[in-house]
């Protein structure tokens, strides 16, 4: 009877979860990942076009994808990426990072860290404000 009562207090007090709203995303042409080797501390910030490859360490990184929220380009990033190892024929991580959460799909790799920082997106120009009517006949 307890059991019964506090699994239906439970169920009361549970948020109702509604439909997610659906987030629209922008494609960006390149990307900025960070590099670390957790053996020597050595970072880098490493600047990705779309199918580019850098290498860093034994580390051969290549940006497959990137986007970001259409509504706000600086908030989180999100991007697609394939790691490959020298010493390893497969992919040591091969899908997509989360900026906001790099631990969600991390590299598992034991010497190196690869997050996500932003994508590079266009700065947004504030239109030029009109001219005055009136000074445009003046002088003439």
């Amino acid at each position: 009877m307890i059991a019964r009562a506090l699994a239906t207090l439970c169920l009361l007090a549970a948020p109702v979860a509604g439909p997610a709203a659906a987030q629209q995303f922008a494609d960006s042409d390149a990307g900025i990942l960070r590099w670390l080797d957790k053996l020597t501390g050595e970072t880098a910030d490493i600047e990705l076009v779309l199918g580019q490859e850098a290498v860093s360490g034994r580390l051969t990184i290549r940006l497959d994808a990137c986007r970001y929220p259409a509504d706000n380009p600086a908030s989180d990033a999100q991007a697609h990426l394939t790691i490959l190892d020298a010493g390893v024929a497969e992919p040591v991580f091969e899908g997509w990072m989360v900026a906001s959460s790099p631990a969600l799909s991390a590299l598992d790799h034991p010497r190196y860290d690869v997050w996500v920082l932003r994508c590079d997106y266009p700065e947004v120009v504030p239109a030029p404000a009109p001219e005055d009517a009136t000074s445009e006949g003046e002088g003439e």
